[in-house]
């Protein structure tokens, strides 16, 4: 064999050796990634609260019959009359108070039957209380029956059904997840214990949605905020 010839193969011998060398320094550190990637334990973390509702929607509804449209009108003002006076003797400020358009009814035109109902014309009314007072509320609910006393028709439906509204979710917000996650680390921890190893870093997070719900069907104004976390930690 030549000199050139005996070069070129040491050349080309040491470049197959590094390439090799290369290559399974690369096939190690893939396969220790592999490894870390497959050491992976996937939790959720809970976050509960009871909190107090800070807003209430308390609809009064009520219905007027009448011959006329101008009596319907006036025996709409005088029982919103009655009710705003309630109210105010309650304890409510004029701003906490709102009033929907009437929806009135030609009762006669949507009746063919005989015999037609004595009074041609209907209305139902709202008298809106929007108020922070949630604790006013609950004392006038019980009281509010003396409108009835009063010669106001009042009505119930679930469109105008009382409703209590909590308006801090935001507040509590990074409180709550940071619970959650703080809950999904120590199943996490208890997961690797079992399984002889430790808790590393997380390799990926998603946080659920905040549901707020009422306590129960008996309290509506304590509500039981929720949050649940899913969270994939690294196992070392």
């Amino acid at each position: 064999m030549h000199g050139n010839d005996r070069s070129a193969a040491a050349l080309l011998g040491g470049l197959i050796a590094l390439g090799l060398v290369w290559g399974g320094s690369h096939l190690r550190d893939a396969v220790q990634l592999w490894k870390q990637a497959d050491r992976v334990v996937a939790v959720k973390g809970l976050a509960e609260r009871q909190v107090q509702a800070d807003l209430v929607l308390w609809p009064i509804s009520f219905s007027v019959t009448a011959d006329s449209l101008a009596g319907l009108y006036d025996a709409i003002d005088e029982d919103r009359g009655k009710i705003t006076r309630f109210l105010g003797n309650a304890g409510f400020e004029p701003g906490e108070l709102s009033i929907a358009a009437p929806v009135v009814q030609d009762v006669w035109a949507s009746q063919f039957a005989e015999p037609r109902p004595p009074q041609r014309y209907r209305a139902d009314a709202v008298v809106l209380v929007r108020s922070n007072r949630v604790d006013l509320v609950k004392q006038s609910l019980p009281a509010s029956a003396e409108l009835v006393s009063q010669g106001v028709l009042l009505t119930q439906s679930y469109e105008h059904k009382i409703q209590y509204v909590f308006t801090g979710l935001n507040d509590i917000k990074p409180a709550m997840i940071a619970e959650a996650t703080a809950n999904a680390r120590e199943a996490a921890r208890q997961f690797a214990k079992d399984a002889d190893a430790e808790v590393g870093g997380i390799r990926s997070a998603q946080q659920g949605y905040f549901s707020v719900t009422d306590l129960d069907s008996y309290t509506p104004e304590i509500k039981q905020v929720r949050v649940v976390t899913s969270v994939d930690y690294l196992l070392e």
